[in-house]
């Protein structure tokens, strides 16, 4: 149906030596981060998280990163949709940004925990009225007959908690523990620069991979 294979662009914008990185990759990452801010990529907080469920089937989907700190990279869902189920059963995880106007993607991977009932508390009660209660509102990832349930359930939890619903017990925080992250910068005639972070021994190793 598609022939894509004249499809291609060249990368030129910049270059990434193992030389000049940071030598903690969340360190790195915010660096990159605040790069993709200040070129106005859009949506640079948009990361695809790829988890696997107990029978070895992958799946992916975008999530916004809420935070990144020194242990890890922490978004917010619901614990009863697929992918709260998969890491359930396997708390491994992949993360995934694209910045396509940089030329640049990171790559996380690691282990899953959730956070803190306190922190999920905290983000959750920062959120504008109406995303606390679809919270409530949506089972994510069940099958419904139709959107007029989101709408019906909606109007359930407004008629109840008015403009201060309590946080879900079923929803909250998780963090993603990076063991390895990777830079990636575009290059020309496909030559990209690729750097990795490896945690050896409780010590990240730096090294540049072919790509």
């Amino acid at each position: 149906m598609l022939d894509l294979s004249a499809l291609r662009q060249d990368y030129l914008n910049a270059e990434l030596s193992e030389n000049d990185v940071l030598p903690n990759p969340l360190s790195q990452f915010a660096q990159w981060f605040g790069e993709a801010q200040n070129a106005q990529v859009a949506e640079p907080n948009a990361m695809t998280l790829a988890t696997v469920n107990a029978a070895g089937q992958p799946s992916a989907r975008i999530v916004l990163i809420k935070e990144a700190r020194n242990d890890g990279v922490v978004w917010f869902t619901n614990y009863q949709s697929r992918k709260g189920a998969d890491l359930l059963h396997n708390a491994q995880a992949a993360l995934l940004f694209f910045w396509q106007p940089l030329e640049r993607q990171v790559r996380f991977e690691g282990v899953v925990e959730r956070v803190s009932a306190a922190e999920s508390d905290a983000y959750y009660h920062s959120r504008p009225v109406n995303s606390r209660l679809g919270a409530w509102s949506s089972p994510q990832s069940d099958i419904i007959t139709s959107r007029e349930v989101l709408e019906t359930n909606l109007a359930h939890y407004a008629a109840e908690f008015g403009d201060e619903p309590p946080r879900p017990p079923h929803w909250g925080g998780y963090i993603l523990k990076p063991t390895y992250v990777e830079f990636w910068q575009g290059r020309a005639s496909r030559l990209h620069d690729r750097v990795a972070y490896r945690l050896v021994d409780g010590a990240w190793q730096i090294v540049r991979l072919a790509p």
